[in-house]
């Protein structure tokens, strides 16, 4: 795995509290871990007034760490300029490991981190104020407090996901098992899912709650049924061509559940993300253009509307960025066949 410098991604939901219905591109320098550390995982609070990245921590002891910023300062100069307005919230250095996922729970009450060293975390704002971090000159400006620590992986997990309205947490792990957590009852586990003969790398609901789907190094992406916990479809054609491995493999479901979007599939010799269709399973369309293997995909969690040009019915589409190890990111609209906008040379590395 790449330790230089990548990213995961995701989009601020359309009408959050600064939310613009113009595009922007935004790479403020101020966001980074000491020393130029990975960072490997993003995630936007569903309010869209913070968001966390996990990735490395300081030192030689290959520790994990994870932050959480203040959006302001990213989407305003004004706050950014202004001394009074805080840019770093709180950094948690609890992790033994490098961190791999960050994601916030659909309520925004909790954010899960894991990674190399086998543990989920489960944090919480509390009603304390801030201090400082131990061993650093950072200073807190909110306390998130460990709530729980999820044990049962034998391996480094990549991926996490909370399914619809946080009844469940999923986690994949390099151990080539899904673990499904039971969020009502920390730290029980519901079910341990073994499906996959390689090391599990992504993991998303569909919004309903009726599927779950994960992506791993054997070639193939299983959608398992949540009503008993058993393999709905395994999907593999598209990806018997693909070769060599990604660092990670995240899928991401639509938010009207029609399709499935995942990662590392090929097309006539060509890297794409797979489209797959909900209503049959079908694999006929995908998203191309990446020069290299694609990593990640992800969904903004709204469905979008545009008017429709003769005053009918609104019409209906959704959003998502696709990432690749040609450290390019694409912008998508279900309803178009080509990107809105590809951006290249985005990161010094891969994208996750």
């Amino acid at each position: 795995m790449s330790k230089k410098f990548c990213v995961d991604f995701h989009i601020l939901p359309v009408g959050s509290a600064f939310s613009d219905p113009a595009m922007q591109l935004l790479k403020p320098s101020w966001i980074n871990h000491d020393d130029g550390k990975a960072i490997f995982s993003v995630d936007i609070h569903p309010d869209g007034t913070r968001f966390a990245t996990g990735g490395q921590g300081q030192g030689q002891d290959a520790s994990g760490r994870v932050v959480i910023w203040n959006m302001k300062p990213v989407l305003s100069e004004k706050y950014e300029k202004d001394p009074n307005c805080p840019k770093l919230l709180c950094q948690l250095d609890q992790h033994l490991g490098c961190v791999n996922c960050v994601r916030w729970s659909h309520s925004g009450h909790f954010l899960a981190s894991a990674g190399d060293d086998k543990v989920i975390i489960i944090w919480q704002l509390s009603n304390y104020g801030g201090g400082s971090v131990f061993g650093s000159n950072v200073i807190n400006i909110e306390w998130w407090r460990c709530v729980s620590t999820l044990r049962g992986h034998d391996g480094d997990i990549l991926d996490v996901a909370w399914a619809p309205r946080d009844a469940f947490l999923a986690s994949v792990s390099v151990d080539n098992t899904i673990i499904i957590w039971n969020c009502e009852k920390w730290p029980e586990r519901v079910r341990v899912l073994r499906g996959h003969r390689g090391l599990v790398k992504g993991v998303t609901w569909d919004p309903v709650g009726r599927y779950l789907a994960s992506q791993a190094d054997d070639k193939t992406l299983v959608v398992w049924r949540t009503s008993d916990w058993t393999q709905e479809t395994v999907i593999s054609k598209p990806f018997e061509e693909c070769g060599g491995t990604t660092s990670v493999l995240r899928l991401s479901w639509s938010p009207d559940g029609q399709y499935l979007v995942s990662a590392h599939a090929m097309n006539n010799g060509g890297p794409t993300a797979q489209i797959i269709d909900r209503d049959h399973w079908t694999t006929d369309k995908d998203f191309v253009g990446h020069r290299k293997p694609v990593t990640c995909v992800r969904f903004n969690p709204n469905i979008l509307k545009k008017s429709d040009s003769a005053g009918g019915k609104p019409v209906q589409y959704c959003c998502l960025a696709v990432g690749a190890r040609d450290r390019s990111l694409s912008i998508w609209f279900t309803s178009l066949k080509r990107p809105l906008l590809v951006i290249h040379d985005v990161f010094e590395d891969s994208v996750n």
